[in-house]
């Protein structure tokens, strides 16, 4: 059998890492066997070991992965500063309470979708699950500082604000989430009201 060239195994890794990415966002990491993930990843059960040396090895790199994706539109929409669609905090609340945002488990920002997988695996995971954390509440304090310029906040009052920020947004979406198919008008009155004040 021909080897496969580096290039392709790279390939393979991130094809893994990107069906994972979807699948342990959507199912939950406990609920994806090992050979569905391989499947929907084009490649063969036994070559899961060739990559990673065990699934908790790939749920944290799938943290860090989807971490880096998120933080990067942080990091353009904090770069376009204020626009007619208003500042940038104000659009990522938007854009992360959305109805868009919840009926995509499968896509979107990790911090709502892996929270409960996160507290329930390996330090690594939880690891790249806090280091993510710490990347949106450095974004989060970073912008509270600069609308504030004239030093009426603080960097410990950004952070806490930060911290509020980040709390109500993954709460809310892990709540609407939890109620969308049995109660939906609930599942919206969630996200509505909790776009309205977090910036509050």
């Amino acid at each position: 059998m021909p080897r496969i060239t580096k290039e392709e195994k790279a390939r393979n890794r991130q094809n893994i890492v990107e069906a994972a990415g979807r699948m342990f966002r959507a199912q939950g990491i406990d609920a994806v066997g090992i050979a569905d993930l391989m499947k929907e990843a084009g490649l063969t059960h036994g070559g899961f070991y060739n990559h990673f040396a065990s699934k908790d090895d790939l749920a944290a790199e799938v943290c860090n992965a989807s971490f880096a994706a998120s933080l990067g539109v942080l990091r353009q929409t904090v770069d376009e500063g204020d626009v007619p669609a208003g500042p940038p905090l104000r659009r990522v609340v938007e854009d992360y309470l959305s109805a868009e945002h919840r009926d995509a488990p499968d896509g979107g920002c990790p911090s709502a979708s892996l929270v409960i997988d996160a507290g329930r695996h390996t330090e690594a995971v939880q690891r790249s699950y806090a280091a993510g954390v710490e990347g949106y509440l450095a974004g989060f304090a970073g912008e509270f500082e600069r609308e504030r310029a004239g030093g009426e906040v603080t960097p410990e009052e950004a952070r806490e604000r930060a911290v509020l920020l980040l709390s109500r947004m993954v709460g809310a979406m892990v709540l609407a989430r939890a109620v969308r198919h049995v109660e939906p008008e609930l599942s919206d009155e969630i996200l509505r009201t909790c776009r309205a004040h977090a910036l509050d």
